[in-house]
C-alpha cells in the first residue's frame, strides 16, 4: 500500500544512535569505558578491600615480604590511584563527548519533529478549510432546496385559488 503524497517528507525510520556510536569507538575508548564501569562498581570495591586485607594478613603472619608499614602496598596503591585518575579523566572526557553528541542528536530529532508537526498542521489546516467549504456548499444546497420547495408550494397554492 503506497503512502499518501503528503507523507512524503516524513521520516518513519528508527535510528539507534547508541549502536551507531559504539561502532565508531576505538579500542582505547572501549577499554576506558570498561575500566570506568568496573572501577565504579561494588564488586571492584569488595575485591579491592579483600585484596588489601589478604595482603595485610599474609604480610603480618606468614611471609613478610612487605612488613608492617606496608611500603610496597602503599607504592602499588599510589600507582593504582594515578592510573585510576587518568582512566577516569579519559572516561569523563568521553562521557562529555557522548553527552554533547546526544544533545546534538536530540536537537536534530526535535528539529525534524518540528518540521513534521508543521507539515501535519498544514495538512490539518487544509482539511479544516475543505470542511468549511463543504459546510458552505451544503448550506447553499439546503437553501436552494428550501427555495425550490417554497416556490413549488406557492405555485400549487396559486392554482388552487384560481380554480375556485
Amino acid at each position: 500500500m503506497a503512502l499518501p503524497d503528503y507523507t512524503r517528507g516524513m521520516s518513519n525510520s528508527s535510528l539507534n544512535w547508541h549502536e551507531k556510536h559504539h561502532e565508531t569507538l576505538t579500542v582505547g575508548q572501549r577499554a576506558a569505558d570498561r575500566l570506568r564501569n568496573g572501577m565504579g562498581s561494588w564488586t571492584f570495591i569488595a575485591i579491592f578491600v579483600g585484596f588489601m586485607c589478604l595482603w595485610a594478613l599474609v604480610n603480618v603472619t606468614a611471609m613478610a615480604w612487605d612488613p608492617y608499614p606496608f611500603i610496597l602496598l602503599n607504592l602499588f596503591l599510589s600507582m593504582l590511584a594515578g592510573l585510576q585518575g587518568a582512566i577516569l579523566l579519559i572516561a569523563a572526557k568521553r562521557q562529555d563527548a557522548i553527552s554533547a553528541a546526544l544533545a546534538q542528536h536530540d536537537f536534530d530529532t526535535n528539529l525534524a519533529a518540528k518540521v513534521e508537526i508543521e507539515e501535519l498542521m498544514a495538512i490539518n489546516k487544509r482539511q479544516l478549510e475543505m470542511l468549511e467549504d463543504l459546510r458552505q456548499i451544503l448550506a447553499e444546497a439546503d437553501a436552494q432546496t428550501e427555495r425550490g420547495t417554497a416556490g413549488a408550494q406557492g405555485t400549487t397554492e396559486g392554482r388552487s385559488s384560481s380554480l375556485q
